[in-house]
């Protein structure tokens, strides 16, 4: 066994069905009395639910979540937890709900309870992207570490299947990447391999039947799986990618992830040789098929494999290339302005991604 470290992250878990009423005692248990529930503008019906389930213990809810956390919603939210005297934070919902809770408890310390309804898997990490004029920051604050994450299965069952599959390939992402991490270790390669192999059972079940209890059962631990990966491990490439395309052009987060991914791991693939057959093993293909197989999974289960269908303008190919490549970051295979301008431009075109003996070091 080669030589690890390994930080254990200290998140209380409540796994099941029917935990969401169990959020009150969770409160309580932090010893807080006056939570603000926090949710997008979408989710605001649930949010007011929720807020009725706590009664006296919550002060208010505030639905204003939007992707990518930009600072400026960040700051009325900051007013709204002065203004009722809030001693908690609730967050119902997706990556966008979370996020702002984590940006919240950023700034004053507040313990955090998150109710995810997707697979974003943020809820499991210590790590915080916001966004700013235009570009998206990312840091790594205990600070930001919910103290404690809800999961209700009952509460994906209605999620759209589209979504679903989106949201899935994004929680997957998370521990591709952490298969080839710099700080990578044993522990976190084992959950990464059972997260994908989960969430790849569980996708195509729901978008066969979305109501499927126990699919939806075995995604929602996958992304618990994936998401403790990407909060235990530093991520590369795929991560800088989609953060740069996410905040520069203002594109859909899961959505994003969903089309880069297969290409970057094909760009690693002769760099992490290991790390890319043990995906391929999690998918259920063969040693050499890892890009193929996360291409084809998002293909065969309708969701977008081209960066211009989400909404990203070609003229901002150059823009990209320039951002992704500004800066060194940890990834198996070097950055090289070249090498990301090909695998950004086949991203954009929706085209198969090269094999590995064809993608180079």
């Amino acid at each position: 066994m080669d030589p690890f470290t390994y930080t254990a992250r200290p998140a209380r878990i409540v796994f099941g069905s029917g935990t969401l009423a169990r959020v009150g005692d969770e409160v309580e248990r932090l010893g807080c009395r006056r939570a603000l529930v926090l949710s997008t503008p979408q989710q605001q019906g649930d949010a007011e639910h929720l807020r009725d389930r706590l009664g006296a213990a919550c002060v208010g809810i505030f639905p204003g979540a939007v992707m990518h956390t930009p600072v400026e919603v960040t700051e009325r939210a900051l007013a709204t937890v002065r203004e009722t005297g809030a001693d908690c934070l609730v967050a119902l919902g997706g990556g966008s709900t979370t996020g702002l809770g984590k940006a919240l408890a950023l700034r004053t310390d507040l313990p955090q309870v998150v109710v995810p309804t997707t697979y974003a898997g943020s809820e499991a990490t210590p790590i915080l992207g916001e966004t700013a004029g235009g570009r998206k920051v990312t840091q790594r604050s205990p600070k930001v570490l919910p103290e404690v994450v809800v999961y209700d299965v009952d509460l994906t069952l209605t999620l759209p299947a589209p979504l679903s599959v989106t949201s899935g390939i994004n929680a997957i992402a998370h521990a591709v990447e952490a298969l080839y991490a710099h700080d990578g270790n044993p522990v976190v390669s084992r959950l990464a391999e059972d997260g994908i192999a989960a969430l790849a059972r569980a996708l195509p079940l729901i978008v066969a039947e979305p109501g499927h209890p126990g699919a939806r059962s075995d995604a929602l631990y996958g992304a618990w799986l994936c998401g403790t990966c990407l909060g235990s491990v530093a991520m590369g490439l795929h991560h800088k990618l989609c953060h740069v395309l996410g905040g520069t052009f203002d594109l859909p987060h899961a959505e994003t992830h969903t089309v880069v991914l297969p290409h970057a791991v094909a760009y690693n693939a002769a760099a992490a040789p290991g790390a890319v057959a043990r995906v391929a093993r999690a998918l259920g293909r063969g040693d050499d098929a890892a890009a193929l197989g996360l291409f084809d999974l998002a293909r065969r289960l309708g969701a977008p494999t081209s960066l211009r269908d989400i909404g990203m303008p070609e003229s901002g190919i150059d823009r990209a290339v320039e951002l992704a490549t500004a800066e060194p970051y940890p990834n198996p295979r070097a950055i090289d302005s070249e090498g990301i301008r090909t695998l950004i431009e086949a991203a954009f075109s929706g085209l198969a991604p090269l094999p590995p003996s064809s993608s180079g070091i």
